[in-house]
């Protein structure tokens, strides 16, 4: 077992600047960090972050999101065994009780989930990907795939396009350098062809 001793949150800057959330999560047998990401578009349906608003980073903050780590979650989560990740997770979702996550922040509830879950690998002396596929019943789990962006949209080009990201994942690749190997070739050729099609931006 691997029980949560103490959770605490800080405030981060990430790789554009903007404040983020770090989660760390101490257990009786060790601990884990999370960091939480956080992208320049958002979509319609997704969930929630909580950011402070007013001045301060230009409303991006996150210290209500840390305050409701270091206060709400903590308390609810101490004594919690992080290699029962169902029940961190419905504990989670309960507690902020709303549909988009907007009461305790996505990020707040993503960044507590993922250190959790290093956590639960830690204990389980697993690398996290086989704990994940071992929560949820597969016993052979494939190497972890490089999931590539090939075509940007969204807030990331001028194109018009509603999806942020076109990816592709090399799923049948037997290494990972063949799985690189099979993205660089597709994204060349998938280049070419637009060339061909008179795509200027694609030059």
């Amino acid at each position: 077992m691997s029980i949560i001793k103490s959770i605490h949150a800080r405030e981060i800057l990430d790789s554009r600047g903007n404040p983020t959330l770090e989660v760390n999560v101490i257990t009786n047998n060790g601990g884990s960090v999370a960091m939480v990401p956080s992208g320049a578009s958002r979509g319609v349906h997704e969930a929630k972050e909580l950011r402070d608003g007013g001045k301060r980073y230009n409303g991006l903050g996150v210290q209500k999101a840390i305050k409701n780590v270091n206060t709400i979650i903590a308390k609810k989560l101490k004594g919690c065994d992080t290699t029962n990740q169902e029940k961190i997770d419905q504990t989670l979702i309960k507690l902020d009780g709303t549909k988009d996550k907007h009461k305790l922040g996505a990020n707040t509830m993503l960044g507590v989930s993922l250190a959790c879950a290093r956590a639960g690998a830690y204990a389980t002396k697993q690398p996290t990907y086989k704990h994940i596929a071992s929560m949820v019943g597969i016993k052979k789990p494939s190497i972890p795939m490089p999931a590539c962006n090939i075509i940007n949209g969204g807030k990331h080009a001028g194109n018009g396009l509603d999806f942020q990201e076109y990816m592709i994942i090399p799923t049948k690749a037997k290494s990972f350098e063949q799985a690189m190997q099979m993205v660089s070739e597709t994204y060349h050729a998938l280049k070419q062809h637009l060339l061909r099609q008179g795509c200027y931006q694609c030059r």
